[in-house]
């Protein structure tokens, strides 16, 4: 299916950022939310946001880090890597989730009465838990979430279905925590947790080193499955 896509501009009390808007066919569809890991909305966000495109979603990915450098994008390097834990640590967690409510505005806008979800990775991951909490969107998707383990106060707040993707390999996420998650969620049928064998942190990013191939084909199937019973 072909895709068409662009930036846009978001207005908010704080400012503006851009968001990357990318289109179905015919230009009409469910929404996604799309939440970025911490190197920006770089070429795998947008590669991701063109593939759910493709599958016949509406998809808007926000520059989460615009009030430190507008469209920040970093590659998976050493030096990457440090500036985008930087990037992370310096984020003010509430503001963000204040510019994703912006961006679920703004996509009401594009796709009307449609239902709209939230898809994360890592720390975007953790911010679509978050999104799904704060009642803003129909369902959310998270992948290897950094953090929900750390905010399972939250879990009554979840209200609408949740999939998570975890990786069996992920040293940042160890099983232990994923089982902590999956015990607090065990009474939740709107909840489903899928953990992939062998696969490490980051495994859906075919840009980096722990790209896991059986993995992200499977947490993508999983996904479309989801969303197709789901939005």
């Amino acid at each position: 299916m072909e895709t068409n896509s662009r930036w846009i501009d978001i207005d908010t009390a704080d400012g503006t950022f851009g968001a990357y808007l990318s289109l179905p066919r015919g230009g009409k569809g469910p929404g996604i939310v799309l939440l970025q890991e911490i190197f920006g909305v770089n070429q795998h966000i947008r590669n991701v946001a063109d593939q759910y495109a493709a599958d016949g979603y509406v998809v808007l990915a926000p520059d989460i880090f615009w009030r430190q450098g507008a469209r920040i994008e970093l590659g998976y390097d050493d030096e990457a890597w440090k500036r985008a834990y930087a990037l992370m640590q310096a984020t003010d967690f509430a503001k963000a989730q204040q510019d994703v409510a912006a961006t679920v505005k703004a996509l009401r806008g594009q796709v009307g009465d449609e239902k709209i979800v939230s898809i994360g990775f890592c720390f975007g991951g953790r911010l679509s838990y978050h999104t799904a909490a704060n009642g803003l969107v129909d369902a959310a998707i998270a992948y290897y979430g950094g953090g929900i383990q750390n905010a399972l106060e939250r879990a009554p707040d979840i209200k609408v279905p949740l999939l998570m993707h975890f990786g069996a390999a992920d040293s940042h996420i160890p099983l232990d925590a994923v089982k902590r998650i999956a015990e607090r969620f065990d009474s939740n049928e709107q909840v489903e947790i899928h953990v992939y064998d062998g696969a490490q942190h980051g495994f859906n990013c075919n840009h980096r080193a722990s790209y896991h191939q059986r993995a992200a084909a499977e947490a993508h199937g999983h996904s479309l499955v989801f969303l197709s019973e789901n939005l």
